[in-house]
């Protein structure tokens, strides 16, 4: 009678470890890639936000036809000018307006938010920079222009409360002039 052995061979230990390997290189790569995709889908479900919601505040300012509310917002705020350069009521809240559309010279976590409140990318109507942090944006305002960053990548830098990404990321523009539509930039994706 053979004598029963319960384990391994070295050789069959080696084999194993050799394919685990193989298949380790070859995973890796595609997991890294994944995160930088999702960055990616991130940025682009923000700019379609920011895209949609300068649609609707404009439409919303046509509909008005420049008429004054006569009752506060039901979101807060106070009462809606509905002029040009005024604010609109929205279900959230004021939201300030530049030529028709929704503001990208507002600070972050003003009272009365532009395009970064209009958008509607985090739970909080008017988010500072550290609420945007939290979930993974940054935000950055430049005179009429705000840049909208996904954090988390190769280029971001700063730290509670100032990340930023320049690489990952898109601007809004407030329009220059009556009748004019805001600008809003290409993705950058270099350091998603």
């Amino acid at each position: 009678m053979k004598p029963s052995h319960s384990g391994f061979t070295l050789i069959e230990l080696v084999i194993v470890i050799t394919i685990l390997g193989i298949l380790a290189a070859i995973a890796l790569p595609k997991f890294v890639s994944l995160q930088r995709d999702a960055r990616i889908a991130k940025l682009l479900a923000a700019r379609g936000a920011v895209n949609a919601a300068a649609a609707l505040v404009h439409a919303g300012y046509l509909a008005r036809g420049g008429v004054a509310d006569t009752a506060a917002c039901p979101g807060g705020g106070g009462t809606a000018t509905n002029a040009l350069n005024g604010t609109l009521c929205t279900e959230n809240g004021l939201v300030r307006m530049a030529n028709g559309y929704p503001s990208g010279a507002v600070a972050l976590g003003a009272a009365t938010p532009g395009i970064v409140g209009a958008a509607g990318l985090v739970s909080t109507f008017s988010p500072t920079l550290a609420q945007l942090n939290n979930e993974g944006f940054g935000a950055a305002v430049a005179g009429t222009t705000t840049t909208f960053s996904v954090i988390g990548g190769a280029g971001t830098t700063g730290g509670a409360g100032a990340q930023t990404n320049a690489t990952c990321a898109f601007a809004y523009t407030s329009p220059t002039a009556a009748g004019a539509a805001p600008a809003v930039g290409v993705i950058t994706t270099a350091g998603c």
